[in-house]
């Protein structure tokens, strides 16, 4: 047997949403969705051994990029699993159509989010994540939901934090609030994107190793 459950229950779109069928655990699927439900999902993040290398991998396979590096990035105020303990980490970030990707290179075996996943070594998916206007609130509404808070900063005038959510996604979840130069930004970093053509540079904005 297959019950019906409404897209109206995943998106608040009232009466007149049509119905989807769906097997057994619907409801609880749809509670999960809607975790989610008010931001969409503008990034997939992945740990990675080579940054280089793998950037120069997602161009090939998907075009994704061009890519802009942030070497042994540094935060204002970090905390783990409600310790200080903070890993040296590296990212590149490009854009695939739409899609953030995020690319993670951790360079020692400091405990972190990502050792919890990957043994050196080792890589893979590692997080979504979505932009947050209400930080404080969206904040609190994950913890509501009962997922752990494994790592929260600030840098640069930016907070983040990623719950535990491996339960739901297979891995965590970042929150990530939206100050205006961070859209901008990003909105930058996509309109390079859709302006690459192959040939040109596939890494920009190399911040110093």
């Amino acid at each position: 047997m297959h019950s019906a459950v409404r897209i109206a229950d995943v998106n608040g779109l009232g009466d007149d949403a049509p119905s989807v069928r769906s097997g057994r655990g619907a409801l609880a699927t749809v509670r999960r969705v809607r975790i989610l439900g008010r931001y969409p999902l503008f990034q997939h993040a992945y740990l990675v051994n080579d940054l280089e290398a793998s950037v120069a991998r997602w161009n090939e396979l998907f075009g994704a990029g061009p890519f802009m590096f942030r070497w042994h990035h540094q935060t204002d105020r970090f905390s783990y699993r409600g310790t200080a303990q903070e890993a040296d980490v590296s990212y590149a970030f490009g854009y695939l159509g739409d899609l953030m990707i995020q690319l993670i290179q951790q360079h020692d075996d400091t405990p972190s989010i990502y050792r919890e996943m990957y043994a050196p070594g080792e890589e893979g998916f590692h997080h979504v994540a979505t932009l947050i206007h209400d930080y404080p609130a969206e904040r609190q509404r994950f913890l509501d939901l009962g997922y752990a808070l494994a790592c929260e900063l600030h840098a640069d005038g930016v907070d983040a934090a990623y719950f535990d959510t491996r339960a739901v996604t297979g891995g965590f979840t970042e929150i990530h609030n939206d100050p205006p130069r961070i859209r901008a930004a990003f909105a930058s970093w996509h309109r390079d994107h859709e302006l690459f053509r192959p040939g040109d540079p596939l890494v920009i904005e190399p911040a110093a190793r």
